[in-house]
């Protein structure tokens, strides 16, 4: 049995958190400590954070492709993560909620929102939360390769619905969807529609403006920038109901005060994925395919689930069949190899993963599946030596 007191961990669960890269912790230490006022203060301290705090909101903006000056601006929203903007994008796009019943539909129709089978739980959640409310809330189906079914969409839009939220990729499997796709049938059907692109970001080109969605989420935890801070793109001209109240901050779409140091710390990390984006996608992809390559040369029954897909450089989710993954997950952890049985939003229950079951894939490949996932720094020697470790105890346990 391993002692993981004795081996160097390895981080291979970047899709939950990435650590912070030394000039991202540099610009928000800069920050926290040049520009204490409160930005929305009239005096010259608040004046001065709110000049850094715009800044760093119209870069964000611009490196994630919205439009940032002109009448048709978009809107770039400041939010505490991923899962706020998800949910102020599914409630606030909706439109406002009076008794339970929603009431910026039309009463002919017979959707008020489409999701797609798998999403990730802040959005999965927000939409059964709405369907106990009483909102009409259907899911697009998959194929076996992780992509949304776009030949079933036409059917959904066709009963009028106000929202369609789709994941641009997903957390578990890295599969790209279909997005500019998905929101061109929208546009045309006149529906709104919203991309999570959380674990896109900072990972493959996002760019806001040539997708065509409505709205994006992007939170700065997942390249290499803070906790606690995320965004909402809002394409112009769309309406987006508030869900908090108490504060006039962000045009009152968002109130609560913002905070500089988290916001300068998101703009750097996204100046470094662009700075070197072509070379971080071709270092994090070929790390992928050595680690795909070291497995199957030892493990040659194990399954990438998703293989057929287009797929995030810095995501591989294998299956092990005869292997329970959480038993593994376990026996990793105590290797010293970080990982995860899915989204760390769901981590530690014990039902099937959504993702994989939507798919339609075997039991025998849901139950041992697991989520490998790395990131800016990681290094080849690690890939090898995490290969190595996870064969060691995929084996161990099929001998228990």
């Amino acid at each position: 049995m391993y002692n993981s007191r004795m081996l160097a961990p390895i981080n291979l669960d970047h899709n939950a958190t990435t650590p912070l890269l030394p000039e991202v912790a540099e610009a928000m230490r800069a920050a926290a400590l040049d520009y204490p006022g409160n930005p929305a203060s009239q005096h010259e301290l608040g004046r001065r954070a709110r000049r850094v705090l715009e800044d760093c909101r119209e870069r964000i903006g611009e490196l994630l492709g919205a439009q940032m000056g002109g009448m048709r601006a978009d809107r770039v929203i400041f939010t505490s993560g991923g899962t706020e903007s998800n949910n102020l994008a599914l409630r606030g796009l909706l439109g406002p909620w009076v008794g339970g019943h929603h009431v910026a539909t039309g009463p002919d129709a017979q959707l008020d929102l489409i999701v797609s089978a798998i999403e990730h739980p802040s959005i999965a959640a927000a939409a059964d939360a709405l369907a106990e409310q009483g909102a009409r809330v259907a899911r697009a189906p998959v194929d076996a390769k992780g992509q949304i079914q776009l030949a079933a969409l036409p059917d959904l839009l066709a009963r009028r619905p106000r929202l369609a939220s789709l994941m641009l990729a997903n957390n578990e499997t890295g599969v790209l969807q279909p997005i500019a796709e998905a929101a061109a049938l929208c546009g045309d059907a006149g529906v709104l529609i919203h991309t999570d692109a959380v674990q896109a970001v900072g990972k493959a080109p996002v760019n806001f403006a040539a997708l065509g969605v409505d709205a994006l989420t992007a939170t700065a935890h997942k390249f290499h920038g803070p906790v606690g801070i995320g965004v909402l793109l809002v394409r112009s001209g769309v309406e987006l109901a508030p869900q908090l109240a108490g504060g006039f901050q962000q045009a009152g779409a968002r109130p609560g005060t913002e905070t500089v140091a988290l916001a300068a710390g998101m703009r750097t990390a996204l100046d470094a994925w662009q700075q070197e984006s072509a070379a971080r996608t071709a270092r994090l992809a070929a790390l992928g395919q050595q680690l795909q390559t070291a497995l199957l040369a030892e493990l040659p029954d194990a399954i990438i689930v998703g293989a057929q897909a287009p797929r995030l450089p810095h995501t591989l989710c294998v299956a092990c069949p005869g292997v329970d993954r959480q038993q593994l997950v376990i026996s990793l952890d105590l290797a010293g190899v970080a990982c995860s049985t899915g989204s760390a939003c769901a981590s530690g229950s014990s039902e099937p993963s959504p993702v994989l079951v939507a798919m339609g894939l075997p039991e025998a490949v849901i139950s041992g599946a697991i989520r490998l996932s790395w990131g800016a720094a990681t290094t080849p020697a690690e890939i090898a030596e995490a290969a190595r470790r996870i064969c060691l105890s995929v084996n161990q346990l099929r001998r228990q």
